[in-house]
This record gives C-alpha cells, structure tokens and sequence, in this order.
C-alpha cells in the first residue's frame, strides 16, 4: 500500500478546499491513500469563523469523486443539524466511508474546541478492503481509554489527524514531540497496528505547529517521518 502524508498549512478561510484537491490530483496515480491533517480544510482557529467557513457533508462531494481513485482521509469543521463537528472522514471506492467526530475536546490554556465543537461520542472501526481501520482526531489519542477502546476495535492500521502547536522548546529537542511520539509509539504496540499520523505545518495568530508526520509499524517503530516545520507531502510504500 502507498500512503501520501500530506503535511500542509492550511489557511483560515475556504480556499483549503481547492488546494486540497489539487494535491490529491497531483498524487493520484501514484498514492493508494492520502491523509491531511486535523481541520485541513478549515484552519485551526476558526472561532466565530466557524459559522461562516464549516462545511456541511454535500459540499464535500468532489472527495467521494475523487476517492474513485485514491482514498482520500481530511479532516473538517463539519456543520451538522444540531451543531458542529470536528471530524475526520475517509472516502473510499466513490463514497464517505467513515466520519469520526473528535470526543476529546481541548478547551484549556490555548484551546477553545468545546465552546465552538460539539464532541463526538464513540470510536469505530471500519473494514476496508479486508482490513480494519480505526481514525482518531488529536487530542482524542492523549486518554487511557481511547487506547482500550481502541485495542479492542483491534484495527490494523490507526490514522491520527493532528493540528499540535510547537511547545516545551529545548536546546536540542521539542517537549511536546516527544511526547507525542511515545503516545503513538505505545498505541502502535498496543494495539499491533500500523500508525499514521499526520500534523500540520504552518502558523496561525502566534500558534506555530510543528509537523513531524510519520508512519509507525505495529511494533511501534517510526518507519518513515517528515521533516519539522516544513510543508511536506511525500509518498511511502507501507
């Protein structure tokens, strides 16, 4: 399998949408699978912005279209019936195949999510292909019981979209990258399951993010991994 990690740093305003596509069109005939980052097609801190540039499913359409030809993972403010979302979907053989609505709202310090999202309540697990596939959104994979739940879903293969600001500068390291990479690195082991995670670049209202995508084995060892703070969308074979 060829899975795109697409790196990128989204804007906030609508024309993510349109720069989306054309990466998926540029890496289509080459890519079996491409994953965006958290919020990919909104920005991050959307805000008030959020009832102006969320999204409702139908606008969405070009992805099952293109999905014809390559899977296809984003992540979007998503407006719904009795609110918004922060959601991840895969679009699959020409159609949505699977939304996951992020549980684990952030709402401290830097984070405002549960003012303007509402939260998800369960994870699930697709099968694709013959093989079990399990999303989760950022914050959702830092609790205990999203790995049990996710251990029990038993997935081969887990994909985390993440929008994670650079925190916790050293001399020679980043705090919250380490952090985050013995998070995934037990998840992959726990559950026995590939592990693509993919974080956005870019900057938004003093907010850096730091990048650092990459793609786990189910032995929870880094295989392939993008540079820090670079827009960067490579393909790898899995």
């Amino acid at each position: 399998m060829r899975v795109t990690l697409a790196q990128i740093a989204p804007h906030l305003n609508r024309k993510n949408l349109s720069e989306i596509v054309a990466v998926i069109e540029s890496v289509k005939e080459n890519s079996d699978c491409i994953v965006f980052p958290e919020l990919s097609l909104s920005g991050y801190l959307l805000q008030d912005k959020l009832y102006e540039d969320a999204y409702s499913i139908d606008e969405l359409e070009i992805f099952a279209t293109l999905s014809q030809a390559i899977d296809i993972v984003v992540g979007v403010a998503l407006r719904e019936v009795d609110g918004f979302r922060n959601a991840a979907l895969y679009f699959a053989n020409g159609k949505l195949v699977s939304q996951h609505n992020k549980v684990y709202l952030p709402n401290y310090g830097m984070f405002e999510e549960a003012r303007y999202f509402n939260a998800g309540t369960i994870f699930e697990s697709f099968l694709l292909r013959d093989k079990r596939v399990s999303m989760v959104v950022c914050e959702d994979l830092w609790h205990k019981n999203v790995h049990h739940d996710l251990i029990a879903q038993n997935p081969d293969m887990i994909v985390a979209l993440v929008a994670s600001p650079a925190r916790g500068f050293g001399d020679e390291k980043l705090e919250i990258e380490e952090k985050w990479y013995a998070i995934i690195q037990t998840v992959a082991k726990e559950c026995h399951a590939k592990l693509i995670f993919v974080n956005r670049v870019g900057f938004e209202d003093g907010l850096g993010f730091w990048g650092g995508s990459c793609i786990l084995d189910s032995d929870g060892n880094i295989t392939n991994k993008l540079p820090k703070f670079h827009k960067k969308i490579e393909t790898f074979k899995i």
